[in-house]
């Protein structure tokens, strides 16, 4: 084949890619021939080379491997967001004509496959979703004043720049309030990364967004630590028996995405974990999160240099049965309360539905030792029960916590739920007990409705904060995704 013809083939796919006036590389190519824009153009972002003497031999016939040489580099360079449907049609034409030729040429096949794929599914540009949860709160007291409010409204957008590199950024407001006080409400970007592949099964998150490495050991409210946001480093690295995460955060005094919200309180963070995968029946992990305050000075009591370490074990002994332990060890560098150094454990045991027949179950037990520092009431769904929002807090009493979920599902639409929650400590005026009572709907796929009533007795609130002896909640909840 013709240079000139064959070269036709590509220059919808990577034209568009290169400067618009390229500078000519080579002599037997005249300024008025009709393709020296196109081979211009294509010569500027590598796709054609031309031989060693600068001559490009247009009028010489093409073999199939120079042809597939074109293919490969077209495909290194083409902006795949930019590309039409009929581009990703021609460019699969291409790689399958020319595949033999490709693998003698050393070229992946399988891997230009999947770079195809990506075009494919990412063809239009930027993709738009989001959810909101909007809430009406009736209490029987004046715990609370009622209320009907969004809990949560986002709206993410998201863009595969390549096969390699993806932007995402969520807009969100957050709370009751319409004005940002510094404090989690108002309207904010919540996060904004780019999520970039790199060789040898590993990438890396750039920006700001929310960690919650352990949110798999909690499913009712939030995990002990995390569920904040930062600015800064995620990298992870995939190998045969599970995952390495290393993270390198820095917050700066009164962002509004920091866990503290305290003056004098910038900090560097640094997370890792291990996740193992034994066997089919075994796997677990380890965990280890270091905060660094710049200057403590005149700053909040929870505001303190402190390291927490986790380790966990899961077993799954027959389908559907799921068996966790975790342990936690956190070292606070404050002189109180007098043990700076405390641990906690956590059992979990989960039975799918499929094995009662008419609930599944889950049953969570937390013993905490005095001066066990967390960041989160782990079953504040509906009200407090450790009486702390992530903001962080110290137990004064060592204390036992158990937590009980039966959900039962009967069909695709309508579902329901009991909940028990009991937080008992050493003193005898700091034992709480939560019940719930819940219905679900799925409207739709994306369009969830929920009633919930719940009650909580408060005999004293583990020392922290004493909010009246009982109080009880209806809640009605509207929860959109899109």
């Amino acid at each position: 084949m013709k240079k000139f013809l064959a070269l036709v083939a590509v220059v919808a796919l990577v034209a568009f890619a290169a400067p618009a006036f390229a500078a000519n590389p080579f002599m037997d190519v005249p300024m008025n021939s009709w393709a020296y824009d196109a081979i211009s153009q294509l010569s500027a972002v590598g796709v054609v080379s031309g031989y060693p003497d600068g001559t490009f031999k247009g009028n010489q016939p093409m073999t199939r491997y120079e042809m597939a040489s074109i293919v490969a580099r077209a495909l290194a360079v083409v902006d795949m967001n930019k590309a039409s449907k009929q581009d990703v049609e021609m460019l699969k034409k291409l790689v399958v004509e020319f595949k033999d030729e490709l693998d003698a040429l050393g070229v992946q096949v399988d891997e230009l496959d999947s770079r195809v794929a990506v075009l494919e599914e990412n063809l239009g540009g930027w993709a738009l979703n989001g959810e909101f949860e909007l809430r009406f709160r009736n209490y029987s007291d004046s715990y609370d004043e009622n209320k009907l409010y969004f809990d949560d409204a986002r709206i993410t957008m998201s863009k595969v720049i390549d096969d390699k590199v993806k932007f995402v950024a969520r807009f969100e407001s957050q709370g009751t309030d319409l004005v940002d006080d510094g404090k989690g409400d108002g309207f904010r970007w919540e996060k904004f990364y780019l999520d970039v592949a790199l060789p040898w099964d590993s990438s890396v998150r750039i920006g700001r967004f929310p960690t919650c490495w352990l949110g798999f050991l909690s499913v009712d409210n939030d995990p002990l630590y995390e569920d904040t946001y930062h600015d800064g480093f995620w990298f992870s690295k995939a190998f045969s028996m599970g995952k390495f995460d290393l993270a390198i955060f820095h917050e700066e005094t009164g962002d509004k995405m920091a866990a503290h919200d305290v003056a004098s309180a910038d900090y560097f963070q640094y997370k890792a974990m291990l996740s193992l995968n034994f066997n089919e029946q075994f796997s677990g992990g380890l965990y280890a999160n270091m905060v660094n305050y710049d200057d403590v000075t005149a700053v909040a009591s929870d505001a303190v240099d402190h390291t927490v370490y986790a380790a966990w074990l899961t077993f799954l002994p027959m389908s559907g049965v799921e068996v966790t332990g975790a342990y936690y060890l956190n070292d606070l560098d404050v002189a109180a309360p007098a043990v700076d150094d405390a641990s906690a454990m956590q059992f979990i045991v989960q039975v799918d539905q499929d094995v009662f027949g008419f609930t599944s179950a889950r049953v969570e037990y937390y013993d905490y030792e005095k001066g066990f520092y967390y960041m989160n009431d782990p079953f504040a769904n509906y009200q407090k029960v450790m009486g702390v929002y992530n903001n962080g807090s110290v137990l004064a009493d060592d204390t036992t916590e158990l937590f009980v979920k039966l959900t039962q599902t009967w069909n695709d639409k309508w579902s329901t739920f009991q909940r028990f929650v009991s937080a008992e400590s050493d003193a005898s005026t700091s034992d709480v007990t939560d019940y719930s009572f819940g219905v679900g709907y799925n409207y739709t796929s994306n369009l969830y409705f929920e009633l919930v009533y719940d009650a909580v007795d408060y005999d004293g609130m583990l020392g922290v904060v004493d909010q009246g002896d009982s109080n009880n909640l209806i809640q009605f909840k509207t929860y959109v995704s899109f």
